[in-house]
């Protein structure tokens, strides 16, 4: 039973290290966009974002720049503006658009911020 018990326990361990990244003693997070968030707003947040912040890993030919839509687009560079604010919750609100995750979305080449 005991031995059980362990297993579990380092299962559950090794499972949580994967998805909680820390950065300076703080959980790291990331904000992308609401799978429900239309179109529209999604073009809002893109052009918002990298209105304040560098968005060039977007362009055809680097790492983010697939898959070539909008939803992934916008998400990258909401996420972009998110970690350059500092990472505060009013960073990633967008209207009511984004979410704030623990879960590292980097994918590929492409690593999130």
């Amino acid at each position: 039973m005991a031995k059980a018990t362990l297993t579990l326990l380092l299962l559950l361990l090794s499972f949580a290290s994967e998805i909680l990244v820390m950065v300076n003693g703080q959980q790291k997070t990331w904000c992308v966009a609401k799978p429900s968030t239309d179109q529209a707003t999604l073009l809002a947040n893109l052009n918002f974002a990298c209105s304040h912040v560098d968005c060039r890993i977007l362009q055809g030919g680097c790492p983010c720049s697939s898959p070539d839509n909008l939803m992934n687009h916008a998400s990258i560079a909401m996420n972009l503006y998110y970690q350059a604010k500092g990472r505060n919750q009013w960073n990633c609100d967008f209207r009511c658009s984004a979410l704030i995750v623990m879960t590292n979305p980097s994918y590929g080449d492409c690593i999130y911020a």
